[in-house]
């Protein structure tokens, strides 16, 4: 392929600086590292034309005489993902998280330089349009193919800052997406007779980011749930999304609802225990898994508006523990809450607990109830998050103490399910007792 005009690269570089400033922006990155794409293009474009320009785009039995339309960007795209690599230590972003930020770039890039190219090429050359197969050229299935790409990858990019999702994987989607979109092309060029250079390099691209996708997976996984949120929300901060978890027969709609995270309890949910608070005036309420603090900072909120109670927290894990108590005591009403580091299942509480809330681990919530039932107040009450159907954990052991006659339950339709329940009295006792 001959390099008729600068015009096609000129414009790939433009629409891909824009998308790029986009999603560093989105990200909460130095604007100014969206510069990463001009350095990559001024690295990987000279590259990349050089290998056209000399026909050094080789197919076997490696005819230097080839025009391979793909192949000859390969060292191109190699030069600029090292150029990637090193500006993001000089802007001071974290390596995984530059590459994801440029790569919806980079697909929107290669769309434009294609269509552009053919465009190009085919102004006043009609008789050079050659449908593949019948209806368009391989460069506009190629454009057509690039939106698409950036278009996915502008979306996982989004679910990367709402949700905790390991840095890396949007760049190694890229590079599947990418190489296989290469290999289709080329083996429509070849009219799928043999397998040349240039789809051994897109099946090589492929399996790069197979094995990137694989790698931080591992790792990512590797960490606690608790430490991948905390980690996720100092980097981005934390901001309301639709609900996660999939419907259930009893929440059809979970997205009608919204959450701050995966594990912290649903917003309307947080809003209905300080209405809680508000409405029963507890003295004690004791809270088993403090996470975040959110939810132990909504009850106390109640009782700052009642003017009276505390509430006893614990937390077992001592990262999560330190960054709850430093929520706590910026939050306002840190004179409220007494924040304990300890098991739930070690932890001792004087005096008769109006209001139960259970939301630690999923194993250990009844044997809390258990725990702590004969200090519940006979008119308080029980809270256990997460028991929807899909947690079968919490929703079964709630069910077991109420067939054993420990409790009468109440089950919420949340989306994670919220039991609420009260000590089941004694035959024959008052209602005081």
């Amino acid at each position: 392929m001959q390099v008729e005009s600068a015009m096609p690269i000129l414009l790939a570089i433009v629409a891909a600086y824009i998308v790029a400033r986009a999603d560093f922006r989105r990200r909460h990155l130095p604007p100014s590292a969206a510069r990463v794409v001009l350095w990559a293009a001024v690295a990987g474009v000279p590259v990349a034309v050089a290998f056209q320009f000399l026909g050094l785009g080789l197919n076997p039995p490696f005819d230097l005489g080839s025009e391979s339309p793909v192949f000859a960007w390969f060292p191109g795209m190699v030069v600029a993902f090292v150029v990637v690599l090193f500006a993001a230590q000089r802007y001071q972003v974290p390596r995984l998280v530059n590459l994801d930020a440029v790569a919806p770039a980079a697909a929107l890039g290669y769309a434009t330089e294609r269509i552009a190219w053919f465009l190009v090429r085919t102004s006043g050359h009609p008789e050079e349009i050659v449908p593949i197969p019948r209806f368009a050229t391989a460069a506009v299935y190629e454009f057509v193919a690039g939106l698409l790409i950036c278009w996915f990858l502008w979306q996982e990019g989004r679910r990367a800052t709402q949700w905790q999702r390991p840095n890396g994987i949007v760049a190694g989607e890229y590079c599947v997406l990418t190489g296989l979109l290469f290999f289709w092309m080329e083996s429509i060029r070849r009219q799928f007779r043999i397998v040349g250079s240039t789809q051994i390099a897109a099946l090589a691209l492929s399996a790069a980011g197979i094995t990137l996708i694989a790698v931080v997976l591992r790792r990512y996984f590797a960490v606690r749930e608790e430490h991948r949120i905390l980690d996720h929300v100092s980097r981005w901060g934390e901001a309301t999304q639709p609900e996660y978890t999939p419907a259930t027969p009893e929440c059809p709609n979970p997205e009608r609802w919204k959450m701050y995270d995966t594990m912290t309890a649903e917003v309307e949910v947080l809003e209905f225990l300080k209405a809680l608070v508000i409405a029963m005036k507890p003295n004690l309420i004791v809270e088993t898994g403090t996470f975040t603090g959110v939810s132990t900072i909504a009850m106390a909120e109640g009782l700052r508006q009642n003017s009276f109670g505390k509430i006893i927290t614990c937390e077992f894990d001592p990262r999560v523990f330190a960054a709850a108590k430093e929520r706590i005591d910026s939050s306002g009403v840190g004179e409220w809450i007494e924040c304990r580091n300890e098991s739930s299942l070690e932890m001792t509480v004087d005096g008769t607990i109006d209001i139960l809330f259970c939301d630690s681990d999923h194993e250990p919530r009844e044997m809390e109830v258990r725990r702590f039932l004969p200090q519940v107040n006979p008119n308080g009450l029980i809270l256990m998050h997460d028991a929807a159907t899909h947690y079968k954990i919490v929703r079964e052991g709630a069910l077991r103490m109420q067939d054993e006659g420990l409790i009468n339950l109440v089950l919420l339709p949340t989306p994670r399910g919220l039991a609420i329940a009260q000590k089941r009295r004694a035959k024959g006792a008052t209602p005081n007792t």
